[in-house]
């Protein structure tokens, strides 16, 4: 004879307090729930919902600069240490817990145009419109010392921008040229040119840290090889890059910010097609930075707003803007990959979440499970009209708003052109040039 019993572990259903839940045990068969969907809809309805009511990004300004912000740099071994220079030719090392400026520098005369943090992150490097790199320790000076660089290299021209080697002792300038330098040497290691224009950016691949590209007011974009000391190729567009930024997971991906309101995010593989246009922009977008995930980037324009972009979509998932934010000159993803730092024109760099919805603080078990769950639901129901509806809106400024709807004339505009010239042509002798290929001047080797 064979009994069978039933037998329950105490601890897996008895309530820890008296204000738990009770623990329900529960069959999942789908035949004893005929209305899962029904129930799931509604709930991803509701989640979507309550992530649009919660959506309150702005965190934090930080203001006490005296002229706008031209420039951020973060610490890559310290989470809450940012770096920020002005055009009157301070700089202000910050501290993000306390949202407290921690120590100000009279750097440079002029502009501070480029400023870069050693990858040890005991030194940082600024250059500025007097023509002069100079290297400051991060750690302030001790009682009775003077503020003074730890050196100072006096240039020919003036530089405008920095970027530090992410393993070895060695920057990068840019200028009338691209100028590598050993931090030992007051002399450069080499210098690279290729066309005649001013250069207005140059960053190290952070993985292959050899390579570095950079783009010039000629509408290039230029990759060298830091061990051959000559450029690689260049990919010329139809309007001016003003700067590019490594994706950070994957060495060859590199996205470019442009004059004529997009994103390309190239392939150095291929570079005479972008891997990605992206559209959202209203005006000349300023600068980019990767998430240290690589999945997603932020943008920041002349608009007066910052968008975030997946990569592999070409409209942005969220825009962020507030009244008294002007133009938007500088950006950062913080290492976290938690917070979005941008300085602006009106003297102010503001803090973001880059989760807009995101609770800050300590979740409790039940909540990070009740948020996955809620996930998953939006997940599974994006695509249905209401849902996908409701998840997309974003309010933006009237001024934003109207070029949108202008610009969207304008495209439909040259589309029906371009179709109306295909139609009446003779076939095959116009041919029909995709987007991506659209902006695409030349590539040369």
């Amino acid at each position: 004879m064979k009994v069978k019993m039933l037998s329950r572990n105490p601890d897996h259903y008895v309530r820890e307090t008296k204000l738990d839940l009770h623990r329900v045990p529960r069959n999942y068969d789908p035949t004893l729930h005929p209305f899962e969907v029904p129930r799931e809809y509604i709930r991803a309805l509701n989640a979507t919902k309550l992530e649009r009511v919660f959506a309150k990004p702005f965190l934090a300004s930080l203001d006490g600069h005296r002229d706008g912000v031209n420039c951020l740099a973060k610490n890559p071994k310290s989470l809450a240490t940012v770096l920020s220079g002005a055009c009157d030719g301070e700089v202000k090392i910050w501290n993000l817990t306390r949202r407290k400026c921690i120590r100000t520098i009279q750097a440079h005369e002029g502009f501070v145009r480029g400023i870069c943090t050693r990858f040890c992150g005991t030194s940082f490097f600024t250059v500025g419109d007097d023509k002069t790199v100079k290297q400051w320790k991060m750690d302030g000076p001790s009682c009775g010392e003077e503020e003074e660089p730890l050196h100072t290299i006096l240039g020919k021209t003036v530089y405008t921008g920095i970027d530090h080697h992410w393993k070895e002792a060695v920057f990068a300038t840019c200028g009338q040229q691209v100028d590598i330098w050993d931090e030992q040497r007051t002399n450069p290691i080499c210098s690279m040119t290729w066309g005649y224009d001013s250069i207005s950016s140059v960053k190290f691949n952070p993985i292959e840290t050899f390579l570095l590209g950079s783009c010039a007011s000629d509408r290039n974009i230029v990759l060298y090889d830091m061990r051959q000391a000559t450029p690689l190729k260049k990919v010329i567009l139809d309007m001016r890059t003003n700067t590019i930024c490594w994706n950070p997971m994957e060495a060859f991906i590199f996205t470019a910010a442009n004059e004529d309101y997009n994103l390309y995010t190239f392939d150095m593989r291929a570079l005479d097609t972008p891997v990605m246009v992206h559209m959202d922009h209203v005006s000349a977008v300023l600068d980019v930075d990767y998430s240290p995930t690589g999945r997603e980037f932020v943008s920041a324009s002349f608009d007066k707003s910052i968008r975030i972009f997946p990569v592999d979509k070409s409209r942005s998932r969220e825009v962020y803007h507030t009244k008294r934010m002007q133009h938007v000159i500088c950006v950062k993803w913080t290492a976290d990959s938690k917070y979005i730092m941008c300085g602006s024109d009106e003297m102010n760099i503001r803090l973001w979440k880059a989760n807009a919805s995101e609770k800050l603080g300590v979740l409790a078990s039940r909540e990070k499970a009740a948020t996955d769950y809620n996930q998953k639901l939006k997940e599974k129901f994006q695509y249905h009209p209401h849902i996908k509806r409701i998840s997309r809106h974003r309010h933006l400024p009237k001024s934003i708003y109207s070029q949108i709807q202008e610009q969207r004339i304008m495209k439909e505009a040259r589309r029906r052109k371009e179709l109306n010239r295909i139609k009446h042509s003779k076939p095959g002798s116009v041919q029909m040039v995709s987007e991506k290929k659209k902006h695409i001047v030349a590539v040369v080797k």
